[in-house]
């Protein structure tokens, strides 16, 4: 099945040879090809370029985009997508001035979440999860990492992360798993938290790695939850089970969670709302990738990731949704982008970059997403008639995705 689109008004994301990451001042380049053509064979990018140099080519499928642009499909690389029921009444109480900490403290939050998770069935979580995956499909995500850790049982972090494997087997987008374990202490553990560790170490990771149901390891490493001892003996035990880390820090509190995940070469580290300047500099020169959550700051009020001075640094930096149903209920990458340049005053080029590139890398498939390049997957997004690629974090509100292809594949 060969695929041929002609008149792009711009196509986004061009790399002609594979790239990890852009950092620092590359950030604000972002390569673009005007009044172009893309070919896609089967599930792969086959040529480019522009019009003019559109070679004979027999296509099943000729697609006129004229005014439309074309850029690969978004790479989230933080979500919590698989879940049981929602936490609506804690929005509600969040309205009514109860801050994230003290509804946790009274029972809330993650706690909240696990209950609903552990007394429903893993048909019900799969029904579930899968009309949001289908969701984040349609607004263009192409790749999407999706956490356990609502289950904070053996029983139920196991089922969620075999409903992560089923969605995987069953829809065309990547996914990538990772085992969130250290997501919070269940109340039978608040004052043990060695046993509810041990009982992550010695009774949940073995089986993971069996059935291989996980490619990273997380812990939420703030305060009131997950020491960085703590953190630093998952992702140690993590690693010996061949899960690279991936780690929550930096959300409410510095506390070296970043350090920490910087000295166990963690993948990323994520949300990163609190920064001090020595959080910047241990991230310098890293095989790390910070990961901003924009909407997460927006729906909890929080600060939001200092982009301009970690860019500043030379750092790169992603974006990502956070979807989960207490801080984040949303897998929106479109207003994550157009959050990012409001709030965070990222240019449209650093959060397309961003939520696209750097997203691939921080998930672990900057080979196959990404980008625009020959030989990658041909996951893309083609927009709406639109003035400028700037309409897309301008018009935040609108949807200008006009359809998306993933594995070559239309979905919308």
């Amino acid at each position: 099945m060969t695929l041929l689109i002609i008149n792009i008004k711009e196509l986004l994301q061009v790399r002609e040879t594979t790239i990890d990451k852009v950092s620092g001042a590359e950030m604000a380049v972002l390569p673009t090809i005007k009044n172009a053509y893309l070919v896609i064979k089967d599930n792969l990018i086959s040529d480019y370029g522009i019009m003019e140099n559109l070679p004979a080519i027999t296509a099943d499928e000729t697609i006129d985009a004229t005014g439309k642009m074309v850029l690969p499909t978004w790479c989230d690389s933080h979500t919590h997508i698989v879940y049981a029921g929602n936490r609506e009444q804690e929005f509600v109480d969040r309205i009514n001035g109860l801050s994230y900490e003290e509804i946790a403290n009274r029972g809330g939050g993650i706690l909240n979440s696990a209950n609903k998770l552990n007394d429903s069935n893993e048909e019900e979580i799969y029904n579930q999860s899968k009309e949001r995956l289908e969701e984040v499909m349609r607004l263009g995500t192409g790749a999407v990492e999706i956490k356990s850790g609502y289950g904070l049982t053996k029983a139920g972090e196991l089922k969620m992360l075999r409903v992560i494997k089923r969605l995987s087997q069953n829809y065309p987008v990547t996914i990538k798993a990772t085992f969130l374990g250290a997501h919070a202490f269940p109340l039978e553990y608040k004052e043990n938290h060695q046993g509810y560790i041990d009982l992550l170490i010695n009774d949940i990771l073995p089986e993971i790695a069996k059935d291989d149901l996980a490619q990273y390891i997380d812990a939420f490493c703030e305060t009131g939850y997950f020491t960085v001892s703590e953190t630093e003996q998952i992702m140690e035990a993590g690693i010996k089970f061949g899960l690279k880390p991936k780690i929550h820090v930096n959300q409410f509190n510095s506390i070296g969670g970043v350090q920490a995940g910087v000295k166990y070469e963690a993948l990323s580290v994520d949300h990163l709302e609190v920064m001090k300047p020595e959080d910047i500099i241990a991230l310098k020169n890293t095989t790390t990738m910070p990961v901003a959550l924009p909407s997460c700051s927006y729906f909890l009020s929080i600060p939001y990731t200092p982009a301009r001075e970690m860019i500043a640094a030379g750092l790169p930096l992603a974006l990502a949704t956070d979807y989960n149903p207490g801080s984040t209920p949303s897998g929106n990458m479109n207003f994550v982008v157009a959050t990012a340049c409001i709030k965070m005053k990222m240019t449209p080029e650093e959060a397309i970059n961003a939520a696209t590139i750097n997203g691939a890398y921080a998930m672990g498939v900057s080979v196959t997403h990404g980008s625009i390049t020959i030989g990658k997957r041909a996951s893309f997004i083609v927009t709406k008639p639109i003035p400028s690629y700037y309409q897309l974090p301008y018009a935040f509100g609108t949807n200008l995705i006009e359809a998306v292809y993933i594995e070559g594949k239309i979905i919308i």
